[in-house]
């Protein structure tokens, strides 16, 4: 009979999959743009009101430049696609940014990738959780109440997908990806030609509003920084376009080739939906401002300024139409799941940092549903601080968002160019240096355009913000830093060497009692079966009237093992027998001392609060003694008898382990033994 925890696991999880299941969880195209793409698309959903409430900053007049500065932010995308189905073909293996960086500029600029990643994946669940709960707070008013509770459900219900399996959450998110994408194309298209080929006069719901700006005075340099301000944040669209890089090995074969597809697929909706939407803001003169409640001069009481695509499908659907409440529906809902960009890259790249020591190797394990288990729910815990830290504000969170990715971008193009000169050093044939010739400015012109973003993000975002992202990475980075030089040099202390081990002259056995019980007879009846050189049996006097009861006891039955007893003049119990051990070590440094310790095995787990905690102490404070050697020797009481031993079975064996990827070569670690198979095999 399942407890009712394990039976809840599998309602909430499903059935566990076996290793050789891994293959069926490979996602084909169709289910695989939603997966990864879900992120760059939602993008849409915020980053033209990004652009538009920036530039309202210097008034109405300003909007004239926003179809410029998409337009730039197109340009971006469009070089980014382009730099990244490179890096797909040239590195398939899933690392991403990090392994291009690692690979060609070293494990120090790898790190720095790996920490702005991260810190990029918990923004971008906090980030698009925190849009979603906005959206559907604007339409009921009980979310928008409650947005902080409503935004951390939402993350615990998106992790709980992931946990399933990727091939199921793909699934699941299909469908609200692909609607969104066909209502969001059929409103833009509906009203381009609605302005541009029938004539038609669309004027949005804010038109009509007088806009006054916040800054009536700006200089020429004043205004020229709003504009790269503006720039800046319109560039959240392109958050997530790394994250097919990353998950290339969730594809199935030929996996470059598909995760190219899918990228070139990302880029060109996300582009279209881009553009289309700030051309039709424009179209119908709409308007979207900082703060309403000082820029909206002669407005209505009470004005509540929606969202630039709730606006838009009000005036090409119209005001309560079906289509228009479809519109937000799916827009809602495609914030909430872009979040699942980052349950299924953050995981992946917690893997692989956790291969390369990075990270703890309890982020190298897959759960039951052959998911990263452990990264998707830390990954699901930090974005709900950051939740409850920023109180789910929008406002507040896109402030540190983009800086990690165009971090990853810059390092990664950098990488790649050292990649292809690496290549084009020993390639004679013509047609392949043409081709790698090319994928060089490619990557060239890439790392030069991401790396001139990156300082305006940097300029314009900083004090907004931006600076808690950068402390995060560099904590992070110190602290990756920090666990690869443990693991470093644990490997190299456990490095076997040449010489033949040396046996130990004698072992001497020592037998701690406490009572003369069960426990304590058993103890002593295994020690005499090692076989010792010596053996001894140690009690600790600290009652004397105990003491003397024990050596009765020890008598009466004609134990044929010497009772020692060591006296504790303050009732310690674990110094002298560390004192007594040491004694025996003094005389010959080559001899071991093995120390038997009587244990009770208990059910309960309040019933190890009663028992064991003298045995705990001293065993672990023997294992610090070189020479001494720690068995438990255990006796089960009747309450063990009714402990589920196969949960406990299942339990310890999702302990860390080496999992099948394959070590780079060329990575300065320490060795390590490798596992069998290939990421590959594993995929």
């Amino acid at each position: 009979m399942a407890s009712s925890t394990s039976l809840a696991k599998r309602l909430l999880l499903g059935r566990p999959f076996r290793s050789d299941r891994l293959q069926h969880t490979l996602l084909p195209k169709r289910i695989a743009l939603p997966v990864f793409a879900s992120d760059a698309l939602s993008s849409v959903a915020y980053a033209p009101d990004e652009i538009l409430l920036t530039l309202s900053i210097a008034g109405a007049g300003a909007f004239i430049y926003s179809p410029w500065i998409t337009l730039a932010v197109a340009v971006v995308m469009v070089t980014v696609v382009a730099s990244y189905r490179q890096n797909v073909h040239a590195y398939p293996s899933g690392g991403g940014d990090y392994e291009v960086a690692t690979v060609n500029l070293g494990p120090r600029f790898g790190v720095a990738v790996a920490s702005a990643l991260l810190v990029d994946y918990i923004l971008t669940v906090a980030v698009s959780v925190s849009a979603g709960v906005a959206n559907l707070g604007s339409v009921v008013p009980f979310v928008a109440e409650h947005k902080i509770g409503i935004a951390i459900a939402a993350i615990v219900v998106l992790g709980a997908l992931n946990l399933r399996g990727l091939r199921e959450s793909g699934t699941a998110f299909a469908i609200p990806t692909y609607a969104f994408i066909f209502v969001m194309l059929g409103m833009i298209i509906t009203g381009l030609v609605r302005v541009f080929i029938l004539g038609q006069d669309l004027r949005a719901p804010s038109a009509d509003l007088i806009i006054s700006a916040e800054e009536h005075h700006l200089t020429s340099f004043a205004f020229v920084f709003l504009l790269l301000r503006t720039f800046s944040s319109g560039c959240a669209a392109l958050t997530g376009v790394e994250a097919i890089s990353n998950g290339v090995p969730a594809f199935k074969p030929p996996k470059s080739k598909n995760a190219a597809t899918t990228l070139l697929l990302l880029g060109g909706i996300a582009i279209l939906m881009l553009v289309g939407i700030v051309m039709l803001a424009r179209a119908t003169h709409l308007q979207y401002v900082e703060d309403p409640l000082t820029q909206i001069a002669g407005g209505p009481a009470n004005y509540v300024q929606k969202t630039v695509t709730t606006q838009l499908g009000e005036t090409v659907f119209g005001n309560g139409s079906i289509l228009l409440y479809l519109l937000g529906a799916v827009t809602a809902l495609i914030l909430f799941l872009a979040a699942n960009t980052a349950f299924n890259g953050f995981p992946v790249l917690g893997s692989i940092l956790a291969q390369d020591r990075y990270l703890p190797r309890q982020l190298h394990t897959r759960g039951d549903r052959l998911a990263f288990s452990n990264g998707i729910i830390f990954l699901a815990v930090a974005a709900m601080v950051l939740v409850v830290a920023f109180d789910a504000e929008v406002t507040r969170l896109i402030q540190l968002y983009i800086v990690g990715v165009f971090v990853s971008f810059t390092l990664s193009q950098a990488g790649m160019i050292r990649h292809w000169n690496r290549l084009l050093r020993t390639q004679r044939d013509a047609e392949a240096r043409r081709r790698m010739i090319r994928s060089r400015t490619i990557n060239t012109f890439g790392m030069a355009l991401t790396g001139a973003v990156l300082i305006v993000v940097l300029i314009t975002k900083f004090l907004l913000g931006a600076w808690i992202a950068i402390a995060a990475m560099l904590v992070i980075y110190v602290l990756m830093l920090g666990i690869h030089k443990h693991y470093t040099r644990v490997a190299q202390e456990l490095e076997p060497s040449d010489e033949r081990p040396v046996l130990p002259s004698r072992n001497h056995a020592v037998v701690l009692v406490s009572k003369v019980h069960k426990p304590t007879l058993r103890a002593v009846a295994y020690a005499q079966a090692t076989r010792p050189d010596t053996l001894t049996a140690v009690t600790v006097n600290v009652d004397d009237k105990d003491t003397r009861r024990i050596q009765d006891e020890w008598e009466r039955r004609q134990i044929p093992v010497p009772l020692t007893v060591v006296d504790s003049p303050y009732r310690e119990i674990t110094r002298p027998i560390i004192d007594f051990v040491k004694s025996i070590r003094r005389g010959s440094p080559r001899d071991v001392v093995t120390v038997f310790v009587p244990e009770y095995v208990v059910g309960r787990w309040w019933e190890n609060l009663l028992h064991n905690q003298s045995a705990l102490r001293i065993k672990g404070r023997l294992l610090f003694e070189p020479g001494v050697m720690v068995t438990s020797v255990p006796w089960q009481l009747q309450s063990s008898q009714d402990r589920d031993l196969e949960r406990l079975d299942r339990d310890l064996s999702r302990a860390p382990a080496r999992g099948p990827r394959t070590r780079r070569t060329d990575l300065p670690v320490a060795a390590e033994p490798a596992a069998p198979e290939t990421r590959e095999e594993q995929k």
